[in-house]
């Protein structure tokens, strides 16, 4: 028995086909790493096949380049953010380092967190993380922040509803 395909399984041929060159010689060009440019490619179309709703785009290439400028920045937060925790554990003593498949979890772990909070505004982000993480007051992060408490308040709110949505889906 045959996987079911989903209905714009043809649409995504179609562009791959009649784009999937220009696409590999654009990223080629603009990332100047074969490699990383046939990945990123690929996994355009990756993301243009998990798109329940797809329909024929009247400017093709400007949809495949916002999706693989999007999945470029990913993977650089990606790096700089696997970097940045690579870099606090070498702080730490070496008998106190996780070994590797807990250090992959917890990867694992911030990629999804900085995921989440990568659809909040910039302060609002900042906001939930001096509260969260550094344990500041919301006058603490007024100031810092140049904003008002009550909007700190909001931004909190905007966090703490990112994580439930994250948790247990969108609230009815």
């Amino acid at each position: 028995m045959t996987t079911p395909r989903p209905p714009h399984h043809h649409l995504v041929g179609t562009l791959y086909l009649d784009h999937r060159d220009w696409l590999f010689g654009w990223l080629r060009k603009s990332l100047k790493c074969p490699q990383f440019a046939e990945d990123i490619s690929q996994d355009t179309f990756v993301r243009l096949l998990a798109k329940p709703d797809l329909e024929l785009p009247k400017e093709p290439r400007a949809l495949l380049t916002t999706i693989a400028k999007g999945l470029v920045i990913d993977q650089h937060r990606r790096k700089r953010l696997e970097q940045a925790y690579l870099c606090e554990l070498a702080q730490l003593p070496l008998p106190l380092q996780p070994g590797p498949e807990e250090q992959q979890m917890a990867l694992e772990a911030l990629l999804r967190i900085d995921q989440l909070l990568g659809k909040l505004s910039a302060k609002a982000r900042a906001a939930f993380l001096y509260s969260q993480v550094d344990g500041l007051k919301h006058q603490q992060i007024a100031e810092l922040l140049g904003v008002s408490v009550s909007r700190v308040r909001q931004y909190l709110a905007q966090g703490l509803r990112q994580c439930y949505v994250a948790r247990y889906g969108m609230p009815e």
